[in-house]
């Protein structure tokens, strides 16, 4: 008996996991931009049939942005035909676990693939995935390999002047004790406001007005590098990479964050240039955190008006769902319940592609102790006890004396870079998989045609009436109505063949025999603006000779579908 089977006998793989995948992967760690090329290049290998891997482009110091591409090669059509998800993560590359994330959701496709699931096995023949887990791979390594902040290496690395000197990232964050975290900095002064809290002396709390304190606290480890008096005041970078795109696009001064002009950085380029190239992508999803929220469009007040009855009721659907699979997460509109955001990949999807995108924003704090009936709870008291309790003070870096060029004797400590806003290890794997199959959901959720019923009637001298029912059996529809009434994309194609067609028409109620006639070259085509969810729509043809017809719908979000009358 072999070591896996011997293994299989010895234990019971939980419901919803894949028993035996072919890609081993731990959900409790973060992986670097290496490491996922690893995971990458194994799951091609384990799954040709499935997965393909193809670089976006490069980014600003050169690294590839690689995007995976999912579905079943074999079947139901080439992938650029079929309705798509496209999902991507790590835009700010400090929220490491957005690349996870997206990660998990292709590992999981493949390997339930892989163990005969049958949903998604149907699911794969019916859609595709195109999922880029790092599309910000510069300051997501940067964030793995030097000290940062669990805040910093947010920005991409294209350099920028922050402070207006001339100069260019010259006064970066210095990790003085050498540990990888820049956490810190306490020193001990007759005017200091701060004191240890007896109940933990890691956490500084401010003393009661009118008392003396015993520590000053000096900010985030560093050295004034350019001797201008301040410390860490222009490090690199110092965008918002999701303020680059075009829509709603701000400058800088309205905007914070905003560089030059949308799509003025090469990463977000890729990804536009691939999102342009492919107008089956119907749903989008971007990783971001943290908060617990699932968000919709728009990102600003001014754009309210352009989101219609119809199209909020698909978000609705869809983020319902959401709140439904991951308990905790809340379904909310960016300006209204966030803030605004100008230049924001999302109002970009949606507004500028058709697409019916949201933005999770991962991970709440009150994940640690499950009270988020709670909100008067002190949350950085929460986050010092979680530490000591369920992590056994393994995220914090201890006070430890620092003989600083600048501010003399100070100590150095606190939390580390990958505690805060990222998930401790034991939680990944459980948000991973929620959101996972959210995505999933979401996907699902595209659309889905089918031609439902070809009916052929004799109308005299020697003249057919061709009626087919086209079904849309999801909830997205083929066109959002943003779309339609801007003609982002090009209509629904639905063809006759089979005799010679005279004319054209959309049956507008098939009771009454209230049609409207296509005023096309080509009678035989007829152009529909959208299939909604859930819903049908009956075209009709008047046709002079033949036998056997056949109805083909052609649809950028909807894929390829054909029925014949003989079939």
């Amino acid at each position: 008996m072999s070591a896996l089977a011997q293994r299989a006998e010895n234990v019971l793989t939980a419901a919803g996991s894949p028993p035996n995948p072919k890609v081993q992967i731990s959900w409790n760690r973060y992986h670097d931009e290496t490491a996922l090329k690893e995971i990458y290049d194994k799951m091609v290998k384990a799954h040709p049939d499935l997965v393909s891997l193809q670089s976006l482009g490069k980014s600003y110091e050169g690294r590839d942005i690689w995007l995976l591409t999912i579905t079943d090669k074999k079947n139901g059509g080439p992938h650029h035909r079929k309705p798509a998800m496209y999902i991507d993560g790590g835009i700010h590359a400090n929220e490491i676990q957005t690349s996870e994330f997206a990660l998990y959701t292709a590992w999981y496709l493949l390997e339930m693939h892989a163990n005969d699931n049958a949903f998604v096995k149907e699911l794969l023949v019916d859609k595709t995935f195109y999922i880029a887990p790092s599309i910000n791979p510069d300051s997501r390594d940067y964030f793995f390999h030097f000290g940062n902040t669990q805040h910093s290496s947010r920005t991409g690395r294209v350099p920028l002047d922050n402070d207006r000197d001339g100069l260019v990232d010259e006064d970066d964050f210095d990790d003085l004790n050498g540990d990888g975290h820049i956490t810190m900095m306490r020193r001990k002064s007759p005017y200091g406001q701060f004191i240890e809290d007896p109940t933990d002396p890691r956490r500084m709390i401010r003393v009661p007005a009118g008392q003396k304190g015993v520590y000053e606290l000096l900010g985030n480890e560093g050295l004034d590098n350019d001797g201008d008096g301040l410390v860490n005041e222009d490090g690199v970078g110092g965008y918002d990479p999701n303020r680059d795109w075009g829509w709603s696009w701000q400058p800088n001064f309205i905007q914070r964050g905003a560089y030059k002009y949308p799509f003025s950085l090469p990463e977000n380029r890729a990804v536009a240039d691939f999102i342009l190239s492919h107008p089956n992508i119907a749903a989008g999803q971007n990783f971001h955190n943290n908060g617990g929220m699932i968000l919709r469009p728009p990102g600003g007040a001014e754009d309210e008006p352009l989101l219609t009855r119809q199209d909020i009721s698909v978000y609705d659907a869809i983020g319902r769902k959401g709140e439904e699979l991951i308990p905790g997460y809340r379904y909310l509109i960016t300006y209204k319940d966030l803030y605004s955001v100008y230049g924001g990949q999302l109002d970009w999807l949606f507004f500028g592609r058709g697409v019916f995108a949201v933005c999770n924003e991962l991970w709440m704090s009150n994940m640690l102790y499950n009270n988020a009936n709670s909100p008067s709870a002190d949350r950085q008291a929460e986050q010092y006890s979680a530490d000591k309790f369920l992590l056994m003070e393994d995220a914090f870096v201890p006070w430890e004396p620092f003989d600083h060029p600048q501010y003399g004797e100070i100590e150095i400590g606190g939390f580390k870079k990958y505690y805060g806003r990222n998930h401790p290890g034991f939680l990944l794997e459980m948000d991973a998989h929620r959101n996972a199959v959210f995505t999933i959901y979401h996907g699902y959720e595209t659309p889905k045609l089918s031609i439902d019923n070809i009916e052929v009637k004799d109308v005299g001298n020697g003249i057919k009436e061709v009626t087919a029912v086209i079904m849309n059996e999801r909830v997205i529809p083929t066109h959002s109505a943003h779309d339609v009434r801007h003609k982002i994309e090009v209509p629904n194609i639905v063809t006759l063949e089979g005799g010679t067609a005279l004319s054209g028409m959309i049956v507008q109620n098939v009771d009454f025999g209230f049609t409207q006639e296509q005023n096309n070259s080509n009678p035989a085509e007829i152009q529909v603006s959208t299939i909604n969810g859930h819903s049908h729509v009956t075209v009709r043809w008047l046709v002079k000779g033949g036998n056997n017809y056949t109805v083909t719908v052609d649809s950028k979000k909807g894929g390829v579908v054909s029925k014949s009358t003989g079939s």
